[in-house]
């Protein structure tokens, strides 16, 4: 993986994808439609489950032969795979380890969240009983990592050639409900003890990447000493992200050296809630330098976006050292401009929901409510229509090679009705508007338009929802005019024309459904 974007075959390659419901992926027959629904929906990438009591049912007994069924149908229905390794931790609780290291608590001991309790009621998320692995124990991490290595020497002997799979997710929305941190004996003495050497150092030194609350607490403590010494109210939660991610870390870091593959780790969001109402130790937002610094072998921190504000939370997660990667989304209305607006504003490497097998369908609200799913976004109320997201996302999978070229560079732009203000791409001295909303006339917030630079004058333009309109920014040349205007589709990566838009078609660019455009322009006095 280079910094921009997932290498295929020495080829760029930007994941489209669809994680499957967690169950889905335990059987090859069971998995067979899906695959059908995928190659309809336009995916080139699918997010599996594959989990540790499946792998390694009996201690010391590997059976990988579900992996290589799914290898083997992603090759027939020419896709690529997310493997997402449920390992001790799945939704911050330890559901998908095998028998054998669940019934053994000495060996195996669970997160105290409460001091001497191996299970405990979350009073403050909905009554839940709750249990997890606990991240301090070194047999748990030793077994754990021993299984994801196992898996990798697997995929390395079966796919090194072929490359089907092209990235691991490292267990799954990690950290601790009920506490923002582990309270057992090794943990409290951790805790009373002094902060690990560098730490705090390399927390200070990137204080101004944090997020305000973390910031304050970093600039506040102490440069050494205890963790409340050190970090003050945010103690805990830090003490917990440290200690979570050297566990993923170490799970990452034995799985790699059998196979470098792109490694990646999900948070359940914060939602401005307390640590332990959500899972406290995992990657969300207040905890990234945390996780930056204890966990080297994961390449990117990936928010799983469940919340009204989707884009403050991309805005979040896109920085330098950390490209947009959001593997689990919602299946509603917007998510066909957001996958757009994903690929063209914030250049992501991934983009795609979970449940995919669900678009179309109306929302479960009931179930979702346990995971983190802001249930009261009005989105959920209108499902995505499903041949308008295949339409952008087999228009976005043709165009793989143009838009990856052109990332990370002010040549590959969008704009998204969720935020109407913003409508104007800027390329050097041509402004394209996308305008979404017009008060009174025209209020389309799922509109979503993209725009990619070929020449100085000429573009690659995808519009729905929306009025396009062309400007000059150059005051030595303010007009304006169109010089080609087509409509058309990519065909084996060729420009395969269509319709030469002129006349009412062009004196007037609204298009209510997508439309994918070449554009030339000139400009003069």
């Amino acid at each position: 993986m280079n910094s921009k974007y997932i290498e295929v075959n020495q080829k760029p390659f930007i994941m489209i994808s669809g994680e499957v419901h967690n169950s889905s992926s335990s059987s090859e027959a069971f998995m067979e439609p899906i695959w059908d629904k995928a190659d309809a929906l336009g995916l080139n990438t699918l997010a599996l489950p594959v989990t540790w009591e499946m792998v390694e049912e009996e201690e010391g007994d590997f059976n990988f032969d579900i992996v290589d069924a799914l290898i083997r149908q992603a090759r027939a229905h020419r896709k690529k795979i997310i493997f997402l390794w449920f390992g001790a931790m799945k939704n911050a609780q330890c559901t998908y380890a095998p028998a054998w290291v669940k019934e053994d608590l000495t060996r195996f001991p669970r997160a105290e969240v409460e001091r001497g309790k191996t299970k405990t009621i979350l009073k403050n998320f909905y009554d839940m009983p709750y249990t997890a692995l606990s991240v301090f124990s070194e047999k748990t991490k030793q077994a754990d990592a021993n299984a994801f290595r196992r898996l990798m020497k697997h995929i390395r002997i079966m796919d090194r050639t072929a490359h089907t799979v092209v990235c691991m997710q490292v267990e799954n929305e990690t950290g601790v409900m009920g506490a923002a941190r582990e309270h057992s004996d090794i943990a409290n003495r951790l805790f009373e003890g002094q902060v690990p050497q560098g730490l705090a150092q390399y927390l200070m030194e990137h204080r101004f990447d944090m997020a305000e609350s973390t910031r304050k607490a970093v600039e506040a403590g102490a440069d050494s000493g205890t963790w409340t010494e050190v970090f003050g109210d945010c103690a805990e939660e830090i003490f917990q992200a440290y200690y979570t991610a050297s566990y993923v870390d170490a799970v990452a870091a034995a799985g790699k050296g059998e196979y470098p593959l792109p490694m990646f780790a999900n948070a359940w969001l914060s939602q401005g809630q307390h640590p332990g109402e959500y899972p406290s130790g995992g990657p969300v937002h207040e905890m990234l330098e945390v996780w930056k610094f204890a966990a080297p072998h994961i390449d990117v921190l990936a928010p799983d976006i469940y919340v009204k504000n989707f884009l403050e939370i991309c805005d979040e997660y896109t920085r330098s050292d950390n490209p947009l990667c959001v593997v689990e989304t919602s299946t509603h209305s917007h998510l066909a401009p957001r996958l757009v607006y994903a690929i063209g504003h914030y250049h992501a490497l991934c983009f795609g929901p979970f449940a995919f097998e669900d678009i179309g369908q109306p929302f479960d609200n009931l179930a979702a409510r346990l995971f983190g799913v802001d249930t009261g976004d009005p989105l959920l109320a209108k499902p995505q229509d499903v041949e308008t997201f295949a339409w952008y996302a087999n228009t976005l999978g043709d165009m793989i090679p143009i838009l990856a070229e052109h990332y990370d560079t002010e040549d590959l732009q969008a704009v998204i009705g969720e935020k109407p203000e913003e409508n104007a791409m800027d390329f050097g001295t041509i402004r394209i508007r996308a305008i979404t909303s017009v008060p009174g006339a025209f209020d389309r917030p799922d509109g979503c338009a993209l725009a990619v630079r070929m020449e100085e004058d000429e573009f690659y333009v995808i519009a729905g929802g929306c009025i396009l309109n062309f400007e000059s920014t150059d005051s030595e040349r303010p007009n304006l005019d169109f010089l080609k205007v087509e409509e058309g589709t990519f065909e084996y990566r060729q420009w395969q024309p269509g319709r030469r838009l002129n006349g009412d078609e062009t004196a007037s660019m609204m298009f209510d459904k997508p439309t994918l455009l070449r554009v030339k322009v000139m400009q003069y006095r």
